[in-house]
């Protein structure tokens, strides 16, 4: 089978693999449709401090059963069912599990990240991590994970009715913050540099929208929130300014939430943290109830998808993709690679 290699960084080819054997307590995939993610870009950069190389990417997973392990419990899958997959692992014994937050496992291994994934025409996962269309098109499942991330971060962040929250970065995974802070009821304003991304975060729910101009912002939360700060933001692109933007953009006693990784040491002024007594959150990955809360919203067609899609390209066109989006990241939300 055909598979996505990136082999070093900048060097992305496409290489042929034995189709996986499925083990008895396992479903095998036949994908159809694998969405690239940041984690995908970094990893292709040489930026991203998880993956060793050569290394598969993908995770943002669209495909069909092809085959049932002989353990799966009877009546759960069939073949031709289509299907979107949690792409993480969780050890059940370390801190974080047993606190049931798995999805910050200590030991966890994403797919794409810290093993191989789903850039590749078959894949075998486990059955408790696969989840049913149940009417979504390929084209909206591959979009579940990284929406469901931001799903996770305004959860964390404890979003109510009763808040107004910014969203800094409007990539996929920020869309998600803004249509999860939506389906809560908050009043949300989406902070970014593209006015094109702008417009798609209006169109999951933004009321408001920011240019991310470090002279202008702080004016411009300021205005929106009549000079109090947002109660909760949301971090997520992962570059030291917009880490230092998000506190300074908090209201006193207000949530501060980190999705993305600054590649590099990031300079505060910790004053900020105490005398705003701010809550300081870390939201990692996404837990099965966000993704059902994802296909919720997606049944309920109240997010923009082919908005959010910049761009499809077959498993072979993928790698030039890839260099393509290092080139001029700012212009493309969303790279989806189609199966035939």
């Amino acid at each position: 089978m055909k598979a996505l290699l990136i082999e070093e960084p900048g060097r992305a080819r496409i290489t042929e693999r034995p189709e996986p054997a499925t083990a008895p307590g396992e479903v095998l995939l036949r994908l159809t449709t694998v969405g690239f993610c940041g984690s995908d870009l970094n990893t292709y950069r040489g930026l991203n401090p998880l993956v060793g190389y050569p290394r598969v990417p993908g995770h943002e997973i669209a495909g069909s059963i092809e085959t049932v392990g002989s353990e799966v419990p009877n009546g759960l899958f069939a073949a031709g069912m289509e299907v979107t997959v949690l792409p993480y692992t969780a050890c059940g014994r370390c801190a974080a599990c047993r606190r049931g937050r798995g999805n910050a496992c200590q030991d966890n291994q994403t797919l794409g990240v810290q093993r191989d994934g789903a850039l590749t025409e078959f894949i075998a996962v486990p059955w408790e991590k696969i989840v049913l269309a149940d009417g979504l098109s390929r084209r909206e499942l591959a979009l579940v994970e990284p929406l469901s991330v931001g799903f996770h971060a305004v959860d964390r962040g404890r979003v109510t009715e009763r808040d107004t929250v910014v969203v800094i970065g409007c990539g996929a995974v920020g869309l998600g913050a803004v249509a999860g802070a939506r389906t809560r009821g908050a009043r949300t304003i989406a902070v970014d540099i593209d006015d094109a991304k702008l417009g798609i975060a209006r169109t999951a729910g933004a009321e408001h929208t920011a240019n991310a101009d470090p002279e202008s912002l702080p004016a411009r939360i300021a205005e929106l929130t009549r000079g109090e700060g947002a109660d909760v933001v949301v971090e997520a692109v992962g570059i030291p300014g917009t880490f230092v933007a998000a506190v300074n953009a908090a209201a006193f006693t207000g949530r501060v939430v980190y999705i993305g990784y600054a590649k590099t040491p990031v300079a505060y002024d910790t004053t900020l943290f105490v005398r705003k007594e701010l809550d300081i959150l870390g939201a990692r990955n996404a837990t099965m109830a966000d993704f059902r809360a994802v296909m919720a919203m997606l049944r309920r067609r109240e997010f923009p998808v082919s908005a959010t899609v910049t761009r499809a390209v077959s498993l072979e066109g993928a790698g030039g993709a890839l260099d393509e989006w290092n080139r001029d990241p700012s212009r493309i939300t969303r790279i989806h690679v189609d199966f035939s």
